[in-house]
């Protein structure tokens, strides 16, 4: 995989500038590709490299993406999931990361949706919802809509 490729090179050449960055991709490219003990791994160490180097807001892409892993465990992983989103969220919320703070929303309320937690899934998807709108972030917006809409049933 090119993401693993130019890993490597930058370790091997010590180039660290935007290293956490490429991680977290490298984990979100693990997770499509449902390589899910390897998304797990590499988005662990993205959360230590951002801790490390006091990267707050790749801290905050770091946990979210391991909120989305054990999300998309079956069966998902609740728990585990909702406290990486919600240190996501937090932090997305400290930085004023609106962008990520929707997409903490959207990940809680399909996690609710997916555990029959239908009211705080409502509530989690309209607050993503609300924020992708105000944003006109419409990429996202059909996603969050048609999971409200089968919470709303």
């Amino acid at each position: 995989m090119l993401l693993e490729e130019a890993r490597e090179q930058a370790i091997t050449r010590k180039l660290l500038f935007g290293h956490t960055v490429s991680v977290v991709h490298l984990g979100e490219a693990y997770l499509r590709a449902d390589r899910i003990d390897e998304a797990i791994e590499v988005a662990q160490h993205a959360v230590h490299l951002a801790r490390n180097y006091k990267e707050r807001g790749n801290e905050a892409y770091a946990l979210r993406l391991l909120g989305d892993i054990v999300a998309h465990r079956q069966p998902p992983e609740v728990e585990e999931a909702e406290t990486h989103y919600r240190q996501a969220l937090a932090l997305a919320e400290e930085l004023g990361m609106r962008p990520l703070q929707a997409h903490c929303h959207l990940g809680l309320g399909t996690l609710y949706a997916k555990t029959g937690h239908w009211e705080q899934a409502r509530a989690a998807l309209t607050t993503a919802i609300d924020l992708y709108r105000t944003m006109d972030m419409t990429f996202w917006l059909p996603q969050a809509e048609a999971t409200l809409a089968l919470v709303s049933g």
